[in-house]
């Protein structure tokens, strides 16, 4: 991701947290773009290690709790298979998304619109729905 490009995403993380009545605290501000750097799929401890300057440093509880914020204004997933997390493209409410795992290299693509379950228990509401897809990536599927 271009530093044009980072600022962009964090501008925009910043005034959609804004219009849900929420602020992006410099902490989950920084994890965002911790996410967003990464090449791929990034855990929550080498999160917290980036976040180790010094002392006084950010706790593990810390990291979650930004996470956790993040997933929940839409603008991270979590891949549970890995138990990683990634910068979600565009930031949304709801709805569902499917992550697209390279098995081979690692790469996770995701797209939006998943189809809501026609399955679900009666009474049940939906509010995240996450599908993981494995195989391999255009870049690295034999030719």
């Amino acid at each position: 991701m271009t530093a044009d490009s980072l600022t962009k995403a964090l501008d925009a993380a910043e005034a959609h947290c804004l219009e849900r009545g929420e602020k992006l605290t410099p902490v989950r501000k920084r994890v965002l773009e911790l996410v967003l750097e990464a090449d791929g799929p990034v855990k929550a401890y080498d999160l917290l290690e980036a976040l180790k300057p010094g002392p006084g440093s950010a706790k593990p509880p810390t990291v979650y709790r930004a996470l956790d914020f993040l997933m929940t204004a839409g603008l991270v997933h979590k891949v549970e298979a890995l138990n990683a997390f990634v910068g979600c493209s565009h930031a949304h409410d709801e709805g569902g998304a499917e992550l697209f795992i390279c098995s081979t290299c690692g790469a996770v693509e995701e797209r939006h619109g998943a189809p809501l379950p026609m399955n679900a228990p009666e009474g049940f509401m939906i509010q995240r729905s996450v599908v993981e897809h494995f195989g391999q990536c255009a870049n690295c599927r034999p030719a």
